[in-house]
């Protein structure tokens, strides 16, 4: 079996990328090793920047998210007992994000890779590259008992942080940064009016908290918790007065509580890989790096990087600018260092840390107060926040 392009891993990095690549006439199949059930199941992000929106009508899969999604012109930072607006469409020219589940924009790529008859293995077994550094690389795996192998001419891993493309790649190769956080999100899904228009993010003395949402009806809410905590030990009930306590006396007030639908905890943590290339295999996405999810940053900077392969291959294809491959690393570097410390600010930021000291929590609160009273402050968390531009590929 041949194809141009093989793409490991069929979330919303794969399907995006393969999506773009047939709209532009390049060939690609997806290997993906869970089923299609599974992929869909994950609940993950929901806030999407201005160019991921850009993007996902760019590939012809945005009928839906511009018909359901929820436009955010900006949202609160709640503090001291104060809950300061930041005004995103004002402070950045216009730009706004869009509140859409990473699970509907999954479904969407589905739905149109199914239309267009591109080739998706799921429940793929033993998937593996080869010949990453020749000129004739392949990927083989095996499926309902059949073993496979693909022939491509490049081979981007969209697999995720714990998939076999990195690890594909020798370890001398690679630098690896990474930062673990002593906390995690506990999260809740429920069918519950959203307490506010617009997310919440709240510094209180107890920690962290987030109010989100998926939809009018359907609202995503957050707290920090320790590490080691189990979600078995968190009751609906629990949940919800500790979501309380966090929030502003007047938001506390108007949240209306249900049962939850899902629940669970994530662990926090930075991580970049250098470099995202070797050979003929491309790292896209949580392949290559994770964010705390306090910036709104891990599915939006996937975007990202698959805009960028996306806009090489084309001209590769199109001009035979092969020379472009090598600074595919280089250029979403550059992008995903600066969502890497907008993230790790955020974090830092809004989270209370085991050994913070009095100090420090005055410095955390008075960088908050300076930041929200300054236009300057104010411009810097806006235009991170809705996104930074896309590079060009000149």
């Amino acid at each position: 079996m041949k194809t141009q392009v093989a793409i490991i891993g069929a979330g919303p990095a794969g399907l995006l990328l393969g999506q773009l690549l047939h709209k532009a006439g390049i060939d690609n199949v997806i290997v993906e090793r869970q089923s299609a059930d599974y992929v869909l199941g994950r609940i993950r992000a929901g806030v999407l920047e201005q160019g991921m929106v850009e993007l996902l009508r760019e590939a012809g899969v945005s009928e839906r998210m511009d018909r359901e999604g929820l436009v955010h012109d900006g949202f609160e930072l709640a503090f001291d007992g104060r809950q300061e607006y930041i005004d995103l469409k004002e402070l950045t020219d216009g730009k706004t994000v869009m509140i859409y589940g990473q699970t509907e924009v999954t479904r969407d790529l589905m739905a149109a890779r199914e239309a267009s008859g591109a080739r998706t293995f799921y429940a793929a077994g033993e998937v593996q590259p080869h010949d990453l550094k020749g000129d004739a690389p392949y990927v083989t795996f095996e499926q309902d008992g059949e073993q496979f192998r693909l022939d491509c001419d490049y081979i981007a891993g969209c697999d995720g942080f714990h998939g076999v493309s990195r690890q594909s790649i020798p370890r001398e190769v690679l630098k690896e940064y990474e930062r673990v956080y002593p906390f995690g999100w506990l999260g809740i899904l429920a069918d519950t009016p959203p307490v506010s228009d617009e997310l919440i993010y709240a510094n209180h003395e107890r920690g962290f908290a987030l109010c989100s949402m998926r939809s009018p009806t359907r609202t995503r809410y957050y707290v920090q918790v320790a590490a080691e905590e189990k979600v078995e030990d968190w009751s609906d009930e629990r949940f919800w007065n500790e979501l309380k306590s966090r929030l502003p006396e007047q938001t506390a007030a108007k949240l209306v509580t249900g049962p939850s639908i899902e629940k669970s905890i994530a662990p926090l943590r930075s991580f970049v890989v250098e470099p995202m290339h070797y050979g003929r295999l491309f790292l896209v996405g949580d392949a290559a790096h994770i964010v705390p999810p306090t910036g709104a940053k891990g599915l939006n900077l996937a975007a990202s990087d698959v805009n960028t392969l996306y806009r090489i291959l084309v001209k590769v294809y199109a001009e035979g600018r092969s020379e472009l491959l090598e600074k595919y690393s280089e250029i979403c570097l550059r992008r995903i260092w600066k969502a890497e410390r907008f993230s790790w600010w955020m974090t830092s930021l809004l989270h209370r840390f085991p050994d913070t000291d009095a100090f420090s929590q005055r410095m955390q609160r008075t960088e908050l107060d300076y930041y929200v009273g300054s236009l300057a402050g104010r411009k810097t968390i806006a235009e991170n926040y809705v996104g930074l531009p896309y590079e060009a590929i000149d």
